[in-house]
Order: C-alpha cells, then structure tokens, then sequence
C-alpha cells in the first residue's frame, strides 16, 4: 500500500524555514553565534529544497 505524503505542505513549510532563518540572521545585529547558527540553519533548508521543493514543483499527472 503506497503511502500519500503531502509534498506541496512541506515545500511551504520549507519556504517559512528559509524566510525564518534568512529573518533571524538580519535582526541578529551581527552576533556571530546567531549569525553562524543561521548559516548551519540555511544550508539544511537548502538541502531540503533539493529533496522536497523540487518534487513539488513537479505537475501531477
């Protein structure tokens, strides 16, 4: 039995991860942990983005 996974549900949530994280590190005012730590953040989502957002944009058949 195939299982339903709602992949455009998580490409939005992607997106919040990004917009969050790019927010987080604008209002950080330059504290360096933050700052990295919002890096470690964004280059997760990225990789999320590989996997998830790209399937999303595929068009169902």
């Amino acid at each position: 039995m195939a299982k339903e996974y709602d992949i455009k549900g998580m490409a939005e949530k992607i997106k919040a991860l990004r917009k969050d994280a790019e927010e987080l590190k604008e209002i950080s005012g330059g504290i360096q942990a933050v700052d990295r730590n919002a890096d470690r953040i964004l280059a997760n989502v990225k990789m999320l983005e590989i996997s998830i957002s790209e399937v999303a944009e595929i068009p169902d058949k």
